[in-house]
């Protein structure tokens, strides 16, 4: 009995994932207002009233993106961190965690950038939140590179890199492909280490 609830419970979690992935895509090509729970659900393979399976609305299913995403780079980062001692070191592996983000999660991005302010106070307020969180975990760091910077020269620096590594999967085309992510992951993370510690 354990394992068919195990089971279900997995393929549960995978739909829910295949929902958010497929709402991501939407709402980067088309932004949240344009597009409807139904064409949600088909994108995922579900018919619309099953979304309410899992979300009790779209505005559900863009916080789920949101936070997500936010909790997930907080929760990583800090792993990240306490993974490696030297600050340079946690540094480098934080640029990397990033970029690897960035690299997968263009369309999470391009909504974050766009639809932010259509979450409700209470999941707009959370995810500023964990994204300062987020922004202390990386300044923390360059305090302890940099200890002759102020933290606000250093929150700054936080904030640019964020904006060069977030930027660039979903807007650096050639002839409207996107480069190799090998050829842009070293790009991004020479670029970014030059930023931080310039």
């Amino acid at each position: 009995m354990s394992e068919t609830l195990t089971e279900r419970g997995r393929a549960k979690a995978d739909r829910r994932a295949a929902l958010l992935t497929a709402a991501a895509r939407l709402f980067a090509e088309r932004g949240y207002p344009g597009v409807t729970l139904e064409e949600l659900g088909q994108a995922a393979g579900v018919s619309g009233p099953a979304v309410y399976r899992h979300f009790p609305g779209k505005a559900a299913v863009l916080a789920a993106i949101l936070l997500d995403a936010s909790r997930g780079l907080l929760d990583g980062g800090r792993r990240t961190v306490d993974e490696v001692a030297a600050p340079d070191e946690a540094l480098r592996a934080l640029i990397r965690f990033h970029v690897d983000f960035a690299l997968a999660n263009a369309d999470v991005i391009r909504v974050q950038d766009r639809d932010l302010d259509s979450l409700g106070d209470a999941d707009a307020h959370e995810v500023r939140r964990l994204q300062r969180s987020y922004v202390e975990l990386w300044v923390g760091v360059l305090a302890r590179l940099r200890p002759d910077r102020a933290e606000s020269e250093l929150r700054i620096r936080a904030h640019a890199a964020f904006g060069l590594i977030n930027s660039t999967p979903h807007s650096a085309r050639i002839h409207g492909r996107r480069p190799a992510d090998r050829v842009v992951r070293s790009i991004l993370e020479d670029m970014a280490w030059s930023s931080l510690t310039s």
